[in-house]
């Protein structure tokens, strides 16, 4: 430890003050949303979901936000923070300018405060039946792939559910129906497998007006992804995917 206990192993652990403005609304009790102000002592590298940690505890107990894993992967603490959807477990406080004003996803109604009910999201990504299916192959053999095979699945496989790019999409918003940008990724993942046996039976389930073509390539949802995944792209290669098996009637990889 250094000189008056302010750094350890090289980090300043000096706190400074920084402003927050959080969006707060409690169905129960409150008539409409309305934002509040927090003043949190951060130190240095504090995250976003750090300093909502320390509302929480300290200031407000009653301050109700999602989180699980705290290292990227879950996608369970995604939220709007200053103008743009992030992950508060990797948003670093010292990056935003204040006050840093948090906000719940959109597209989704809030339960209270910084939680969305994601009951639809969960039911469109049932939908499109988010699972490998193989067909009827020997139990004791490996499904292997080529380089060029895997390399056509790209990062679709990456994407962690945490809700972003269909809170950004305007078509989510505006058709209750439409299946979103996050499961028409993962029905792209399945149809660009190789391994796959249902690539008719996964192209008819995302055809039509609530499925890709509801699109219109706004690219919102792209830059909403904050894994840098590229939905719009997929549901481009989903609509090619589609013309080309009116036309040929099969895969035609």
């Amino acid at each position: 430890m250094g000189a008056q206990g302010k750094e350890v192993l090289g980090v300043n652990m000096e706190k400074k003050d920084v402003k927050f403005k959080i969006f707060r609304f409690d169905p129960d009790k409150d008539e409409k949303p309305y934002f509040e102000n927090f003043t949190v002592p951060c130190k240095e590298g504090e995250t976003v979901l750090g300093a909502l940690f320390e509302i929480q505890d300290r200031i407000d107990g009653s301050l109700q936000f999602r989180f699980s894993c705290r290292a990227g992967v879950c996608g369970s603490c995604g939220m709007h923070i200053n103008g743009a959807y992030r992950l508060a477990c990797e948003t670093q406080v010292s990056a935003m300018a204040q006050p840093i004003r948090i906000q719940p996803m959109s597209n989704m109604p809030v339960i209270k405060d910084l939680v969305v009910d994601m009951t639809e999201f969960w039911k469109k990504y049932r939908l499109i039946e988010p699972f490998l299916k193989p067909g009827r192959i020997d139990t004791d053999k490996e499904l292997p792939q080529t380089a060029d095979e895997r390399e056509r699945l790209g990062h679709s496989i990456n994407c962690i559910l945490c809700g972003a790019c269909t809170a950004s999409c305007t078509m989510t918003m505006t058709n209750e129906n439409y299946l979103g940008p996050a499961a028409l990724l993962k029905a792209w993942r399945f149809v660009a497998d190789s391994r796959d046996s249902s690539y008719v039976e996964r192209l008819e389930s995302v055809d039509g007006l609530d499925g890709v073509w509801r699109c219109h390539t706004i690219f919102n949802c792209q830059l909403a992804c904050p894994k840098d995944l590229d939905p719009t792209s997929a549901i481009a290669s989903l609509k090619r995917e589609l013309i080309k098996k009116k036309v040929f009637g099969k895969r035609e990889m």
